[in-house]
């Protein structure tokens, strides 16, 4: 029955795919011949308080974060991103004429974050995620767009995608974007006061937080109706940042406006791809934008956050010995760590999560210093997979799930592997 669910909406999909592609086959090619890739360079003027609104907006929309390379010039593009469908290129979003955006003009600024459509005409791919962006208001669109044109212009070519087959033909998102791009996306906490109004904005638009913490579904679209339930996009997952789930893991209000202004709170210090989130975007807004932020997943009425389950450390002795050996010099015996330096074990959100895949990921390969570039004091975290047997790292994580996250020692030898 799932077999056929799931054949069925293929043919349904491919089926759109081909009528757009073939109705919108001649407005691209016209748009292509007409020299629209061409065109004078923009000339933009903008009083220095919306250039600097724009900067802001810029920061929150996290854009730096995508299009920025390793070692790179900001916003030159080229970070690569792989995917199930193949590698997409970031762009270069500097105003160089030829390889940047400075030929675009507002309108088509406002056209790519709003439809996913280029200058050119072409669809963009939802990894440019204006599945979220399409909730920005213009008025935000035309600040950035005022900064990002004020920005030094970078000539560095952009890479072509490497899609496979069918992926890599753009027209098909025609199509997608029929099925899947939505005028605004569900709210996942209960609220209506000023703050939660903005801290909705922030997450579901400009933040786009459901673009990693959302579920996806076999084409690549969000699946809306489990919004912000967590997702292994990469090798680090996104948790569930639903109300209740936060909850479930200790957090409170004070606890995310630290951890998104600092990357470092009571349950917990960020890491994977959250690291360049906070250091490029959430630790740049306001204080009042974080208590918006922290409102909203929370909602107006936040649940009492749950206090962890633990039990006594003798639980695991194998799991223990490595945990004396290899971990207790910095995270204490206690596990209560060192304040501002090294992060406690108690009320670690990261040892609560049912998935115990961030666990393992984090002892087998570490956390280093580049994570900790603004606090200077912050303890790098050295991998252990060169240390420890997939069994041995098995009893360390079901020692550390169960003495100090109130989970259950479930954690196999062959979930280790896996993630190696």
């Amino acid at each position: 029955m799932i077999v056929r669910r799931i054949g069925r909406r293929l043919v349904i999909i491919a089926a759109i795919v081909l009528i757009a592609g073939v109705a919108a086959a001649a407005v691209a090619t016209r748009n292509l011949r007409s020299g629209k890739t061409g065109g004078p360079l923009q000339a933009v003027s903008a009083p220095a308080d919306v250039v600097a609104r724009g900067k802001y907006l810029a920061a929150a929309a996290d854009c730096a974060a995508c299009h920025t390379a390793p070692g790179g010039a900001p916003f030159a593009g080229g970070l690569a991103m792989p995917s199930g469908f193949g590698t997409i290129y970031a762009t270069n979003i500097t105003p160089d004429p030829d390889d940047g955006i400075g030929r675009w003009s507002a309108e088509d600024f406002w056209r790519a974050l709003h439809d996913g459509i280029r200058r050119d005409g072409r669809q963009l791919y939802p990894a440019m995620p204006y599945t979220s962006y399409r909730g920005m208001t213009r008025s935000d669109a035309d600040a950035i767009y005022a900064y990002m044109m004020r920005l030094r212009p970078m000539k560095v070519a952009n890479r072509r995608t490497e899609l496979n087959f069918p992926f890599n033909i753009r027209l098909g998102m025609l199509g997608w974007n029929v099925l899947f791009l939505h005028d605004s996306l569900p709210a996942v906490s209960a609220g209506s006061s000023p703050a939660w109004q903005r801290g909705r904005y922030l997450v579901n638009v400009l933040g786009h937080c459901g673009e990693c913490h959302t579920p996806r579904g076999i084409a690549g679209e969000m699946e809306l109706s489990r919004a912000l339930t967590g997702f292994a996009l990469s090798r680090v997952a996104a948790p569930d940042i639903t109300p209740s789930a936060l909850a479930s893991r200790g957090w409170t209000a004070a606890g995310l406006r630290a951890y998104l202004g600092r990357g470092l709170a009571r349950q917990g210090s960020a890491f994977g791809d959250m690291h360049p989130v906070i250091m490029l975007s959430t630790r740049n807004l306001t204080a009042e934008d974080l208590d918006a932020v922290a409102t909203y997943l929370l909602g107006d009425k936040a649940p009492p956050p749950a206090p962890a389950a633990t039990e006594s450390a003798a639980a695991n002795d194998a799991g223990r010995m490595s945990y004396v050996a290899l971990c207790a010099g910095c995270h204490g015996l206690d596990g209560n760590g060192v304040p501002n330096t090294v992060v406690a074990m108690r009320d670690n959100s990261t040892l609560r999560l049912a998935d115990p895949r961030n666990l393992i990921v984090a002892m087998l390969d570490g956390i280093g210093a580049e994570n900790f570039p603004h606090r200077a004091s912050m303890q790098a975290m050295p991998g252990f997979s060169d240390k420890l047997s997939d069994a041995e790292a098995a009893a360390l994580a079901n020692y550390l799930r169960v003495t100090w996250g109130g989970q259950k020692g479930d954690v196999t030898p062959a979930a280790v592997q896996a993630l190696r």
